[in-house]
């Protein structure tokens, strides 16, 4: 199982240089843990973006992989993580939610590099 961050999905969805380095780790459908502060993140940059047509396809792949909603033992833990590791709410969700079930995690985002169970990948400048 794996869990795809908001960084990892906007370079898939927007097909940047980047998308061809991630392409070989994004995992099957159906391995693929999407929590739902990233629909969360993915709807408002859609949205910031003026993509609503994005917004549909974003929801329409996720239907089809395991959304994990937030509950009481992630949430707890999310703060314990964001504590720990100087994480941002969003990010110590996503890497609790990651931690909870049994997955590793898919970023760019440069707050998760060197966590356990974390593949990031550094982001190209343009």
């Amino acid at each position: 199982m794996r869990v795809v961050d908001t960084s990892a999905w906007i370079e898939w969805i927007v097909d940047s240089p980047m998308a061809e380095t991630l392409a070989p780790e994004l995992p099957p459908k159906d391995r693929w843990v999407v929590p739902t502060i990233v629909l969360f993140e993915l709807t408002k940059w859609a949205d910031r973006a003026e993509a609503p047509a994005k917004v549909g396809r974003l929801i329409s792949f996720a239907s089809g992989c395991v959304v994990v909603p937030l509950d009481e033992p992630t949430a707890i833990q999310a703060a314990q993580l964001a504590r720990r590791h100087d994480l941002a709410t969003a990010d110590a969700i996503v890497y609790a939610t990651a931690a909870a079930t049994g997955a590793d995690l898919l970023t760019c985002d440069a707050h998760f590099k060197g966590l356990a169970k974390v593949a990031y990948f550094e982001k190209r400048a343009p």
